[in-house]
């Protein structure tokens, strides 16, 4: 049976970022299937009572270096050169999960993660304006203004809040987060320990 690697995902995470495009490499290796469930980060952070790493660490100065220290040797390490810090941080990302939802329903949740990842931490746009939104999404191959009208479906979301409701159950406390079986790994630095246990 092929093992399957539940990612609980937000576009709002930089980390999140990081760790899809790291992980290609762990899936051939492993001949595991990836899953990607769409969650609000924020809506974990409010039931959980986390924060981001910017405002939970904010009185650290140290944390706070060693974090961008960590992101920048993750980088090196898997030749991520085109990833960049996205100006308008924090961006909510709302309407980007909704509209995830959305081409879920549709069959292209890989291509909208794929055109959110870019736009977001390459490209680095205000994804939380309706702008721009729905031109961004429009140049990477999808119906913007569309999309925006299908976000407002209740249906949408109703799904959003269910799958992060249904992740902050299972123990999810922030983004990346990644499940194999009922096993909950949290964070790029634990991509190691996922294979392992895909592996075994």
């Amino acid at each position: 049976m092929t093992k399957t690697l539940e990612f609980i995902f937000d576009f709002g995470s930089p980390n999140a970022y990081l760790a899809y495009k790291a992980l290609p490499p762990i899936l051939a290796r492993t001949g595991a299937g990836l899953r990607i469930v769409p969650c609000l980060l924020g809506g974990i952070f409010k039931a959980t009572g986390n924060q981001p790493p910017l405002m939970a660490y904010s009185h650290v100065p140290a944390k706070l270096a060693y974090t961008q220290l960590e992101i920048r040797r993750f980088i090196e390490k898997h030749a991520l050169t085109a990833f960049k810090l996205n100006p308008n941080f924090p961006v909510n990302t709302l309407m980007l999960m909704r509209g995830a939802i959305a081409a879920e329903a549709d069959g292209r949740l890989e291509d909208y993660i794929e055109a959110g990842l870019k736009l977001m931490w390459e490209d680095g746009l205000k994804m939380d304006d309706q702008d721009v939104f729905a031109q961004a999404m429009t140049a990477a191959g999808f119906d913007g203004p569309a999309l925006l009208e299908r976000i407002q479906d209740p249906a949408v979301k109703a799904r959003l809040a269910e799958n992060t409701q249904d992740a902050v159950e299972r123990g999810v406390f922030g983004v990346p987060s990644f499940f194999v079986g009922d096993d909950l790994y949290f964070g790029k630095d634990r991509l190691a320990e996922v294979e392992e246990r895909l592996s075994a």
